[in-house]
This record gives C-alpha cells, sequence and structure tokens, in this order.
C-alpha cells in the first residue's frame, strides 16, 4: 500500500469510527429523550450539549450548536442539497450523498421529482444520515414547493392561490393550509416554498396564478391564514418573493420593477409586514428581480435593513432557485460566481438554493472578502429556524402512515367547497343560469378546457385521471336527463382550427352551449403541453391565446344561447364576447374538484360567491387597471370616448377596468342600508368602528362579501382614490338582514409623508361600503385629528352689484373652454334655477338672455360645477376643471 492509499485507508477508518459513535450518540440522545417515568419525560443528562436540551431558550441552543462548528460545518449549513446529489433511479444512494455533501450536514433538501412515498422514504434515509451519522447531528430542512397543496404525486391537488385569493374567504383558506401541513408531514417535509404575497398589478407576468391578487389587504389576509394553517403542524412556511416581484417591466418574468421608495414601504412591503407581525414565520424567499435599479439578492438595504431591521423578522432567508449565479448572468453586477457569492452573502442571503456560488465562501474567507461574523450570521438564521420549528425534536417520518394521512376524504371536501367558493360570476344575462336540468334536453360542452384539468403551475400532475373535468362534472350532475355533446374544437395556444366544424355540430344539436377556454399552465418539474400561464410564460396580449376566440365567434353565429367559461390563472380581455354571450363566468384553476363545482354552480346546487382578487382590463393598452389608482391616474379632462363618439384621456375609450377588484354577481340580490359610524371625530389612538346592515332580497340563500374602503381626501402626498380596509364573507338566508361591524385602528390609515416618514396625518377621510370596489353603496366621512386645512369660501354673489341695476335684462355671449383652451361642447348652462337652459355648441359657445343678479350653472359630467352671478360687467368666458377623482 503506498503512502496516499494509507493516508486515504486511515481517513476512511477515521471517518467510520466517528460514524458508529455519532449513531450510537444519537440513539442514546433519542432513548433519553423519549423515555417516560410514571408520564414524565426523564431530565436529559446534564452531560448532553445544550444545544441538544429542547427545554433550553432556542437563542441559547443556537449560540452553543454555532460555537462547536467548523467555519466548514458553518458554510455547509447555507447549502442545500438537491436531488442530483442523492438520487439513483428513485431511491436515495447514501454513498452519492456523502460525497456531494463532504459527510457534513447541509442547510436543506429537496426531491421535487420523487412520488409522495418516494419523497417519504428519501426524507427517512437522508434525515436519519443527518441526525445519526454527521458530527454534530444537524437535521437538515426538507423542502417541498406548495402553493396549493403538496407537489408530490398522490397529495391532494387544492385550488390554485389566485383561486384561494377569490374566494375571499381567510377561514377556508385556513383549512386548506391545514390540510396542506398534515400531508407535507406524512411525506416528511418541514418547509414550504409557499405562500406567495406578490401584489399582482401585471396580469400579463405568467405568475399572477400563484398571488392572492391585486390589493395588499386581501393578500395579507389570504396568506395569514394558510401560514397559520401550515403551522397547525409546525411546518415552515416561505414568504416569497420579497419584495415588489409582482409588476415587472412589460410583464416579463424576471424583469425589474419600477418603483420608488414610498411605493415599497406604503405598497409592497405591507403584506410581508402583516404576516411576520402576525405569523411569525421562519423563512423568507428572495425574488429574482431588481427594485429601481438594485436587485434584491445582493442588496444589505432589502434584505437587512427593510427585512429584519424594518419588519423585524427573525428567520432566514432561502434563495429563490439560481437567484445568486444570476447576479453573474443576468443582472451583470458580478464579474464571476465567487464574486456573487460575497455580495449575496454580506446582503444577507443566508441559505443558496439551485447555484452552487456558496462553495467559494471558505476562499472568500481566506481572502478577506467576506468574514467569519457574515457566515456567523447567516448561520445564526438557519439554526434558529431549525430550532424555533421544532425540527431537533421531530420523530423521523412516519413511512407506514402515508395512506391514511394524504388525500383524505376530509381533505378532499375542503378542496371542493375552496372551488365552489372561488367561481366568479360575471355576466348573467336575463338570469339565465342557474340553468335547469328539466328544461334542457341537449347541453353542447366544448372547448379546449371543457375535458381537461387545468390544476395551475406547482401541481404534480396535469392529467384527468387525477382531477375533474368541466364535461365530466356536468355529465356526471345531469346523469340520463340531459344529453351532453362533447367537442374540444381547438387546443389553448396553436392555431389549428380543425375541430371548428365538430364544435359548431355539437352546437347545432343543443339546447345550449356551455364553452369552456382560457389558458394552459406549466407543471413544475415535469413534462407538461406548451403553456400560456405559469412561471415564465407570460403574455403580451391579453386576448384568448391561439384561435379560442374564433372559435368562440363561431358558437355565437349559430344563434343559440351560450355561456362562457373562462378557466385562467389570470385576468383576460373579455370585450370580444361578454355582451354576445348569455353568462360569463371564471373559474379560476380550480384543483381536483373544479368540474364538480362549476357544475354545481351552473345548475344551481351552488349560489355563486368568489369575487375577482385581480381586476380585468378592456384591453393590454389599458394597463395598469388595479383599482387603487391615484385620482391623476385616469385621466384629466374627464370625456371618455367610445369608437363612435371620440373623446378625450382616451379618445376611444374610457380608462377603467372591464371588471374590477372584488366584483362578483350572486343568483340572489343583497341590498345595503343603515351605515353608522360610531364617532366622527378620532384620535390616533382610536378605532373606526362602522356598522351596516345587507339584506337578502332575494329567494336563495346567498354569501355577500361586502367590502370597507376609505380614502384620505387631502394628504401632504397623493393617495389612492379607495383603498381596501376590510371584507367579510358572510352567509345571508333569502329576506333575512344581517348587520356587520367593520373595525379598522386608525394607525392603519398612515402614509409615508414627504419625508418619509409613517404618519396618520389629520384630516377627513372618506368612509366607503361597497359590493366591490366600483360599486360603492353607502359613504360617510370622519375626521382624524384637528382638521388644520381651511376651507374656501364663496363671497356674496351679488356685492358690488348696484341697486338698480339688479333684474335688468341682458344678453350674455360666452365660450366654455377646458384648461387647455379647447372648446367644450354640449355643455349645459341654466339660469333662474334650470328655468333657461341652453347647451354650448361645437365651439364652445353659448347664448342666453338673464338679468343681472341671477347665477349661470354650468354643468359636464366629470367636471366641477361652475357658477357665475350676472353682472353689467363680468366675463362670461368659463373655465372647466375636471371633477375630483
Amino acid at each position: 500500500m503506498d503512502n496516499t492509499k494509507q493516508k486515504q485507508h486511515s481517513k476512511l477508518c477515521k471517518k467510520t469510527l466517528s460514524t458508529m459513535m455519532n449513531g450510537v450518540m444519537g440513539i442514546l440522545l433519542l432513548f433519553s429523550t423519549t423515555l417516560n417515568v410514571q408520564g414524565q419525560s426523564k431530565k436529559v443528562d446534564s452531560s448532553i450539549p445544550l444545544y441538544k436540551d429542547p427545554q433550553a431558550p432556542v437563542e441559547q441552543r443556537v449560540e452553543d450548536l454555532l460555537g462547536r462548528m467548523t467555519l466548514e460545518e458553518k458554510v455547509a449549513q447555507m447549502r442545500h442539497i438537491h436531488f442530483k446529489h442523492y438520487n439513483s433511479d428513485g431511491r436515495v444512494d447514501i454513498d452519492k450523498l456523502i460525497k456531494s455533501t463532504d459527510g457534513l450536514s447541509f442547510g436543506c433538501v429537496e426531491a421535487f421529482p420523487y412520488s409522495s412515498e418516494q419523497y417519504l422514504n428519501a426524507m427517512y434515509q437522508i434525515q436519519k444520515h443527518m441526525r445519526y451519522h454527521t458530527r454534530l447531528g444537524i437535521p437538515v430542512i426538507p423542502v417541498m414547493e406548495g402553493l396549493h397543496g403538496v407537489v408530490q404525486d398522490g397529495c391532494t391537488i387544492f385550488p390554485q392561490s389566485i383561486a384561494l385569493g377569490a374566494t375571499f374567504n381567510p377561514q377556508l383558506i385556513r383549512k386548506v393550509g391545514h390540510f396542506v401541513g398534515k400531508e407535507m408531514q406524512a411525506i416528511g417535509a418541514k418547509q414550504a416554498l409557499a405562500p406567495d404575497l406578490d401584489i399582482a398589478r401585471e396580469p400579463r407576468w405568467g405568475r399572477v396564478e400563484e398571488t392572492y391578487g391585486e390589493d395588499p389587504l386581501l393578500i395579507s389576509k389570504m396568506g395569514a391564514a394558510y401560514i397559520n394553517g401550515l403551522q397547525d403542524h409546525k411546518q415552515i412556511p416561505t414568504l416569497k418573493h420579497f419584495v415588489a416581484h409582482g409588476t415587472p417591466e412589460g410583464g416579463l418574468n424576471l424583469a425589474s420593477v419600477r418603483g420608488g421608495r414610498r411605493e415599497l414601504l406604503g405598497l409592497y412591503a405591507k403584506p410581508f409586514e402583516y404576516v411576520i407581525r402576525e405569523c411569525h414565520p421562519l423563512s423568507v424567499m428572495n425574488c429574482y428581480s431588481s427594485y429601481d435599479g438594485e436587485p434584491i439578492t445582493s442588496s444589505p438595504y432589502f434584505l437587512k435593513s427593510l427585512l429584519r431591521d424594518s419588519l423585524h423578522f427573525k428567520g432566514y432567508v432561502y434563495s429563490d432557485w439560481g437567484s445568486v449565479s444570476m447576479l453573474e448572468c443576468f443582472h451583470h453586477v458580478a464579474g464571476n460566481n465567487a464574486e456573487a457569492a460575497q455580495k449575496a452573502i454580506t446582503a444577507g442571503l443566508d441559505l443558496e438554493a439551485s447555484s452552487d456560488c456558496y462553495q467559494y465562501a471558505l476562499e472568500l474567507i481566506r481572502q478577506g472578502k467576506i468574514s467569519e461574523k457574515d457566515i456567523d450570521d447567516a448561520v445564526r438564521h438557519i439554526l434558529y429556524t431549525k430550532f424555533a420549528s421544532g425540527l431537533f425534536e421531530d420523530e423521523l417520518p412516519d413511512t407506514m402512515g402515508l395512506k391514511r394521512n394524504v388525500h383524505t376524504p376530509e381533505a378532499i371536501e375542503v378542496a371542493l367547497n375552496t372551488a365552489r367558493e372561488s367561481i366568479v360570476l360575471l355576466e348573467n344575462k336575463n338570469d339565465c343560469l342557474p340553468l335547469s336540468a328539466d328544461k334542457l334536453s341537449s347541453i353542447a360542452v366544448v372547448g379546449p378546457n371543457a375535458d381537461h384539468v387545468q390544476f395551475g403551475d406547482y401541481s404534480w400532475s396535469d392529467q384527468k385521471k387525477d382531477g375533474v373535468t368541466p364535461f365530466e362534472g356536468i355529465r356526471k350532475l345531469v346523469g340520463k336527463q340531459v344529453q351532453v355533446n362533447y367537442a374540444k374544437g381547438c387546443d389553448l395556444w396553436s392555431q389549428d382550427k380543425k375541430g371548428f366544424d365538430e364544435a359548431v355540430k355539437a352546437v347545432q344539436k343543443s339546447d345550449l352551449t356551455i364553452v369552456c377556454v382560457g389558458t394552459q399552465s406549466a407543471l413544475l418539474a415535469r413534462a407538461s403541453d406548451p403553456a400560456t400561464s405559469g412561471e415564465g410564460f407570460d403574455l403580451s396580449n391579453l386576448t384568448l391565446p391561439g384561435v379560442q376566440q374564433e372559435l368562440v365567434d363561431e358558437i355565437a353565429k349559430q344563434g343559440k344561447p351560450f355561456i362562457v367559461v373562462l378557466v385562467t390563472g389570470r385576468p383576460l380581455v373579455t370585450g370580444s364576447f361578454n355582451k354576445r354571450c348569455n353568462a360569463l363566468l371564471v373559474q379560476w384553476y380550480g384543483g381536483e374538484q373544479s368540474g364538480t363545482a362549476l357544475a354545481e354552480v351552473l345548475f344551481g346546487k351552488v349560489n355563486p360567491s368568489g369575487r375577482l382578487p385581480i381586476s380585468f382590463p378592456k384591453s393590454v393598452g389599458h394597463l395598469p387597471c388595479y383599482y387603487n389608482y391615484l385620482p391623476t391616474d385616469k385621466g384629466f379632462y374627464n370625456r371618455k370616448g367610445t369608437l363612435e363618439t371620440p373623446g378625450r384621456d382616451y379618445v376611444f375609450s374610457d380608462p377603467y377596468a372591464e371588471y374590477s377588484f372584488g366584483f362578483g354577481r350572486s343568483y340572489t340580490r343583497f341590498a345595503y342600508s343603515n351605515l353608522k359610524v360610531q364617532r366622527r371625530k378620532l384620535a390616533e389612538k382610536d378605532t373606526l368602528t362602522v356598522t351596516f346592515d345587507v339584506t337578502n332580497q332575494g329567494t336563495r340563500i346567498g354569501m355577500e362579501v361586502p367590502q370597507l374602503y376609505i380614502r384620505d381626501l387631502v394628504g401632504s402626498v397623493t393617495t389612492p382614490v379607495k383603498q381596501l380596509y376590510a371584507f367579510e364573507k358572510v352567509a345571508i338566508a333569502p329576506k333575512e338582514t344581517k348587520q356587520l361591524t367593520f373595525k379598522v385602528p386608525v394607525g392603519e390609515l398612515a402614509l409615508y409623508n414627504n419625508e418619509y416618514k409613517k404618519v396618520v396625518e389629520p384630516g377627513d377621510f372618506s368612509v366607503m361600503i361597497g359590493s366591490s370596489s366600483d360599486n360603492i353603496l353607502l359613504t360617510d366621512t370622519v375626521t382624524v385629528g384637528q382638521n388644520n386645512l381651511t376651507t374656501a369660501t364663496v363671497s356674496n354673489s351679488q356685492k358690488g352689484i348696484k341697486k338698480a341695476d339688479l333684474g335688468k335684462s341682458i344678453s350674455i355671449v360666452g365660450v366654455v373652454r377646458d384648461v387647455q383652451a379647447t372648446p367644450m361642447r354640449q355643455v349645459k348652462v341654466s339660469t333662474n334655477g334650470g328655468k333657461t337652459t341652453v347647451l354650448t355648441d361645437k365651439k364652445g359657445v353659448y347664448r342666453l338672455q338673464s338679468r343681472v343678479g341671477d347665477v349661470l350653472v354650468f354643468e359636464e359630467k366629470g367636471y366641477q360645477t361652475v357658477r357665475l352671478t350676472v353682472t353689467p360687467n363680468a366675463i362670461y368666458d368659463i373655465e372647466m376643471i375636471s371633477a375630483v377623482q
């Protein structure tokens, strides 16, 4: 044996002995911490290290373990074990794992391509190895995707996140999170890369489906509910993507986000702020993108000053996959991967996933480019998460309990209820819906999404066998009572029209048609059809992809009643068919029970109660179309044009959404009344309390979603025309009235002023109750603090007129213009209380006979009303200003 081989043999012997000793110590530790004496846990032996004492404070355990670790062991905690590091034909190769990790315990491990059973077996073996066959026995965090269910074969597929948002029901979403957490536990997972707290303000972005919508409060409430469900089982949620990822330039995934500090703090950071405060999550994922030109991955401001110092986050930052290497190859702020690692580590990114830049950490320390303190800070956050989550005390996964804990009847029922409550009814002409099987002999169910499941991105399947399609759901509900004719018509992306004839024949021989069109989502880590939604699948146009629009046109030409169902993960443009179809529904990717839920809604077994979590634009040219815009952002002139009558602002259109945030119809009617504000003058320490009544005026039980919006009427900086502050989903029986109460701490009305200080400014606030953001039904005004604003008053209009002149007849000729001196036609000009009324001509000129002392009133929709007293020497040319938004 040569010298080299002797050294290798000696090293192997030492490693084998160390592994055996650690295994024995691990078994003794497990025995000592679980032995019960008369129902009491035996006290841990004082010889056991402090970090292994579950009774010790987390911070002390962290520092004790950190002090025992070598630099190599610390850096290993900042790295990720990936599928490729251990997989061998669907099984774990321990030798391959040891070689990949150099026998060290790492921070995290994933197994995305594995089935549930494979994942469970893999985590059992890998976790056992880390606990009992590494020097310090530090367990690894098993990671999985979990936006709307565990992404391993056989687990329950719940509706996609955007559908969860559409329920407007946090209590229901907590149940979803609860069962996701239970199934995670069953397969041995510990950390879910969810929820997504991005504010989706760019519908072209393919990842809209992963979000809860466009509003920060809705996102906050839904995200917190989902997290609370996960935490029922001590799972680690991961808030993503920190921060401002949901409005990429041009709608392209990973593109930069433009914005200022006020928008960052007052909008994009709000869901993270709320969830961190309320739920104390232990993981945050950085986003790929840059904000105002600064990549988040390498930003000490975002990852330290904002996330830790301002938002008080205590867990660890998990990198989005490959985001560290993107500093070199994508953002070009690093010259190589080592420099990328240096920037990310010093910025506060604790653990790297997918790329392998952190392998250079030891060399960077030797070169003095990062310090051991930088490493300690990162590892401290990772260890804190492992201790605080109970990972050190968790038992090894139960390899015998998989089937009884995954895809249970209870989980399936929650999936179905969530799908039911997520469907949004947008149009229902002449009460076409609900349908009655007694009045139909045949139905055509056509379209590329009619007999196709759409579960959404981050699912483990796209196969019909794993869910219920619309066609299957309808056919099962009507049974043999109604003939159901199916035709695909076309696919979801191509220009192929070969199936049109078959679809038309199905329509012609049916009483009514249900056409299911929309988008095709991607599939995580598995082969799938060409996608038009999901991560990296962005659209430049929001009309129906492929030839689906032409298919709808062909169906409309047949002159028979038809219903359009948009099965989609993002808003789409509906203007070409929303007024021609008899009914229009949105079924966001509804999970495995989506077809059953849709059939129940169509035939009235379920009253639709979903609301839009994101606004639908009239066209791509109408973007952005979110509801909480600034008062300057929907035009100034207020002469909204149409194709027939050109106007100003947009010449041929108004600038508003086709369907606004919060909108959704029901099969019954609700009336709002009796708005009461407890106090109209409030101090900053007070709580705004609003009560009102909602009455179900129809004959069906229904679920309504009253919404509270507030506007700061005058501020030191511009604020939105309205902002959601509360909502509640409530079931109301026919003819029943329910009183609802919303409470909002006045401190939540704060803004970031012109010095970027978060303050509640004194003044008046408009309180608005509505059924959607664009259907405000009850309003009132409250005052916060001392209103220091002065109100302009008009002096006595007849002051200065000689008594001899009062009442004298006078001929008036004037011109009405806007602020840019453009003549305004068809402005109503009246005098004597409306007894005399004229309209301006195309040159803005008006003429009328009046008397000295009378008041002329100039009125035009969208403009402030002008009043002018008639005097002998007045100038009667008028400038009109657009009304305040």
